[in-house]
């Protein structure tokens, strides 16, 4: 009798997995846009260096070869296009950046004025606290709909994103950002700033615009009206 084989199928093992993403909402014209993404990128050259970005074109009438110029123009500056929203699906080739839907809000803004919104009920329950009791490396993100503590420090291209406040009990030397629901209380806690980014209910002050005489200092940042403000620890 001969001996039958069966082939034994390996099944794809998929995992989901969630990004916070810098949304990009282009405005006429175009190229003062883009003028505004030079000035940043002056600043502060590496502020979109490994960060996930995606277009919002749902402001615009852009036809198929302004859409792939756009997106030329932004891998030119080494900003490259996870996906694209808020445009006919027809407008697309296979050679651009896939459409996008669902995305939850959270943005990220200026220190400028906002208009003020109407206050949110309270919850009854409050978002589960995320202690960590490592390090987070260069490239991790950590995400928590309530407070984030980190016993360690946060290296350079970590991030940390918290509906809460963000406390570091070492250095930080990524991205912040706290608040991101609409917590305009949440505060930001460090023993060392070395900060990349620091934010909190969308308003964000670069590595740049830090004081120079905080580096390397305790630090906290917390919103006073719409204006952050850092300060030492004494």
């Amino acid at each position: 009798m001969d001996a039958i084989a069966k082939t034994t199928r390996q099944q794809v093992r998929m995992r989901g997995r969630s990004y916070v993403a810098f949304i990009f909402s282009p405005v006429v014209p175009i190229a003062g846009w883009l003028d505004e993404i030079d000035a940043t990128l002056a600043r502060s050259p590496g502020f979109f260096v490994g960060r996930p970005v995606v277009l919002d074109l749902s402001a615009l009438d852009l036809s198929q070869s302004a859409i792939a110029h756009l997106v030329a123009s932004l891998e030119q500056r080494n900003i490259r296009v996870l996906g694209i929203e808020g445009v006919d699906a027809a407008r697309l080739t296979t050679s651009m950046p896939p459409l996008l839907s669902g995305g939850r809000h959270c943005v990220l803004t200026q220190d400028e004025p906002k208009t003020p919104e109407p206050k949110k009920p309270e919850l009854k329950t409050r978002p589960a606290s995320l202690l960590l009791e490592s390090p987070v490396r260069s490239g991790q993100s950590i995400y928590s709909e309530g407070d984030v503590t980190v016993l360690g420090s946060v290296g350079s291209g970590a991030e940390i994103v918290a509906g809460g406040s963000i406390h570091v009990y070492g250095a930080l030397r990524g991205r912040a950002m706290a608040g991101i629901s609409g917590n305009s209380a949440a505060r930001i806690f460090c023993q060392k700033i070395e900060a990349e980014l620091l934010a909190i209910d969308g308003y964000y002050q670069t590595a740049e615009e830090i004081d120079a005489n905080l580096r390397n200092r305790p630090a906290q940042a917390w919103l006073e009206g719409d204006t952050m403000k850092i300060t030492a620890l004494n």
